[in-house]
């Protein structure tokens, strides 16, 4: 499995191709990573250092693969944060790059805008690139629950609102949605929930709440879900494999009392969960 990875870097920590790459390459998976960003860490210390990188470097990196004639071996392209709406254009160039030498891979796009409690915490016009531009050519969207209100307009305070709201996102063209870090009025208060939608269908895992606020685990589970798609070809069981992982991935963290995501240390939840979570049709 060859899967083309467009996200940030950090040098310190776990974020974007940083927090995705590890686990992909753990469970076998060859990684293509271009980074949008280069930063010393990630933003949710409120002081970082680095740069931006331009679209032109991206879209150079990408063509260089294709050069390699190395695309038509390309199954998925993983896109996450963008530093500006410049690279998520270029991330366009790449989607198309690799469908036209494989029309069988797939785009997962992690929609990163901003999350519950912090509000949109990108610059502006990325948002309106996720919604305008990315979503109606992605197959999967991975957003959280702030990124699936912001995306379709509409709270999603139940359930049933929830998967209206995956459903208008699909309507518009991903075929599958992820829905993470799901909070509806229906979850117990010491739980978490994620859905995922795909053919008319819905499923839910309900994972136990965690004593933890860690930045990456979303780049991280977009990965797992994308890997455990393309292994599987359904949504249910990536749904409960990346369940799985995440949970364990993040229980370590936890008793660990870690600021970062342990991800080399917890590396063996990615292939061999110490617990798992059933999907359950709802």
């Amino acid at each position: 499995m060859n899967i083309l990875s467009i996200q940030s870097w950090v040098a310190y920590g776990h974020v974007g191709n940083a927090s995705a790459v590890f686990p992909l390459q753990r469970l076998g998976a060859e990684v293509w990573a271009v980074h949008t960003v280069q930063f010393s860490n990630h933003t949710g210390y409120g002081a970082w250092r680095g740069q931006v990188f331009p679209a032109a470097l991206i879209r150079d990196c990408v063509q260089g693969i294709e050069e390699r004639g190395a695309l038509p071996r390309c199954d998925a392209v993983l896109s996450g944060y963008v530093g500006d709406a410049g690279a998520g254009e270029a991330i366009l160039d790449a989607v198309a790059r690799v469908k036209a030498a494989n029309p069988t891979a797939l785009w997962c796009c992690d929609p990163v805008i901003g999350d519950v409690g912090r509000g949109v915490f990108v610059r502006p016009g990325i948002p309106e690139f996720f919604r305008d531009r990315a979503l109606p050519r992605a197959d999967i969207v991975t957003p959280n629950q702030f990124e699936l209100e912001w995306l379709t307009g509409a709270p999603a305070p139940t359930l049933e609102a929830a998967k209206r709201a995956a459903a208008a996102l699909q309507a518009r063209g991903p075929r599958c949605v992820l829905v993470t870090s799901l909070r509806t009025e229906e979850t117990p208060a010491a739980a978490l929930d994620l859905l995922a939608a795909e053919g008319g269908r819905f499923w839910r895992v309900r994972t136990p709440l965690l004593p933890l606020a860690v930045n990456g685990a979303g780049d991280a589970i977009a990965a797992l879900f994308l890997f455990h798609r393309l292994a599987t070809g359904g949504a249910a069981e990536a749904l409960a494999r990346a369940a799985a992982s995440i949970h364990g991935l993040l229980r370590r963290t936890a008793e660990a009392g870690a600021r970062e995501i342990l991800t080399v240390a917890a590396q063996e939840e990615f292939v061999s969960p110490s617990r798992t979570f059933p999907a359950e049709p709802c």
